[in-house]
């Protein structure tokens, strides 16, 4: 059940380095605004809104940010926003799937569509990339959650699926629809999460050189930069040496 993985590693240091951190809250808000508007308020009766608020809380977001945002769908304000995937490779084809949500879908898809045109990328059909990855929930420990036995076992006790141990911790892994069950029976094992959020995990991942590696980082990096987009993943692995060169 224990395995290292590089790709988690890059993704959760990626996440943890967001551009500024105004840019994740603005994100993070948005989230809470949509599950909040598409559920009940009251994030004990809506599961999407409580993993959105439990991310939001691991990235030191302000309680005071979090009340905002749900007030904002309760009272009407919210913006109706439109959840759309775009899937497309990067340099060296490296598969790459982009989450946004937006008012205007046609302004977004020009925008992402530009971005991987400018960086060496070719946006590809709904569809293209998704089978190359699998949907499921990602909750991360740091090390100081216990001895890897210990979480190991709070994991399987959890109903998760795998645990992958590195230097930085641990990366529990569960299906999608377990991840606010899975999330609750860890936070009462081992305490709060760094992170517990849905993911595209890729079934395979493509290795890079530096030169490569740096390439697809602008694109992704371009792409994240884009305030309709909320998330970026793409299936790359580095070795330990580019990995510090990054």
């Amino acid at each position: 059940m224990a395995g290292h993985s590089k790709w988690a590693n890059i993704q959760h240091r990626k996440g943890r380095q967001d551009a500024a951190r105004s840019k994740l809250f603005s994100r993070l808000s948005k989230e809470i605004t949509v599950a909040a508007k598409m559920g009940d308020p009251d994030p004990d009766k809506n599961p999407r809104l409580r993993l959105a608020v439990k991310e939001a809380k691991a990235n030191s977001m302000p309680k005071d940010n979090i009340d905002r945002a749900i007030k904002k769908a309760t009272g009407g304000e919210a913006e109706n926003y439109e959840e759309i995937r775009y899937e497309g490779y990067g340099p060296n084809g490296v598969a790459i799937i982009v989450e946004a949500m937006t008012d205007n879908r046609n302004r977004t898809a020009s925008n992402v569509r530009s971005t991987f045109t400018k960086r060496g990328g070719n946006l590809g059909e709904t569809g293209s990339v998704a089978f190359l990855f699998d949907r499921k929930g990602q909750i991360v420990y740091g090390t100081e959650a216990g001895p890897e036995d210990d979480v190991m076992m709070a994991a399987l006790e959890a109903g998760a699926e795998d645990v992958e141990t590195g230097e930085d911790g641990f990366v529990v892994w569960c299906a999608d629809s377990d991840l606010n069950d899975v999330s609750a029976a860890l936070e009462a094992a081992l305490g709060e999460a760094e992170s517990t959020r849905l993911v595209w995990r890729p079934q395979t991942t493509t290795e890079l050189d530096l030169a490569a590696a740096q390439s697809l980082m602008k694109l992704i990096e371009a792409l994240e930069d884009d305030d309709d987009v909320q998330s970026v993943t793409a299936n790359m692995e580095v070795s330990d040496e580019v990995m510090a060169q990054l």
